[in-house]
């Protein structure tokens, strides 16, 4: 849905690059790409999908946060790096892949999650019929919850998009801070038995999360794409 969303908003420049660089893979789209880097996932990549905090502080101190370079933060400023090199087609799709994908992870406010539980993976509950966790409540099961297509649900979500009051310009640290300090709102860890009330909390967050993750992703790269 992130990449929905932002193919929408592309200028025709980022538009046509981002088409040239795909092109490479015959059939891929911005939205196929989208879940590359969790299907190719390794050893050594796995961290690069989220950061965690010490609980309740949410100030990124490198050092600490992303020892050797390996969290979501510093992922992301490696791979637009990439992307806006003068390097192999090959090595910008890939980097365009990683993007994409850790642009969503980085709006879901439990990659940017406590070390001490895992970023909510160590967190149990039961919601809608099964045994889960709050990483996976927010990473899967709320979404499907909506019972819409993703482009059904992006649509709608652009339709009766407001003015956000964050800026839309992407910062990774600064968009790791604001995931982990929803963290720090009263009751958002949900109930260890999901309630319809939880439900009705999260969802306009889960939208505007999606919503702003796809807007900043298209300025990353219309950026890029000058």
């Amino acid at each position: 849905m992130v990449a929905f969303i932002a193919q929408s908003k592309l200028t025709p420049k980022a538009a046509k690059e981002v088409k040239r660089i795909l092109s490479i893979e015959l059939g891929e789209t911005l939205i196929s790409i989208s879940t590359w880097a969790d299907e190719h996932r390794s050893r050594g990549t796995a961290s690069w999908h989220y950061v965690n905090f010490p609980r309740g502080i949410c100030d990124f101190v490198r050092d600490r946060d992303c020892p050797d370079g390996d969290c979501v933060v510093q992922a992301l400023e490696n791979q637009v790096h990439i992307l806006n090199s003068r390097v192999s087609h090959e090595e910008r799709l890939l980097a365009l892949k990683y993007i994409v994908h850790f642009m969503g992870d980085i709006h879901q406010p439990f990659h940017s999650g406590y070390e001490d539980d895992k970023g909510g993976n160590a967190y149990q509950l039961h919601a809608f019929g099964k045994g889960t966790n709050a990483h996976a409540l927010w990473d899967t099961d709320l979404i499907r919850n909506f019972h819409e297509p993703f482009d059904v649900l992006g649509s709608r979500l652009m339709s009766q998009e407001k003015k956000t009051q964050r800026p839309i310009i992407f910062n990774p640290t600064l968009a790791a801070i604001e995931s982990c300090k929803m963290l720090q709102s009263e009751d958002f860890y949900p109930s260890h038995e999901l309630d319809q009330t939880y439900i009705q909390k999260a969802t306009p967050i889960i939208e505007a999360q999606l919503l702003l993750a796809g807007e900043r992703l298209a300025e990353l790269l219309n950026t890029s794409f000058k």
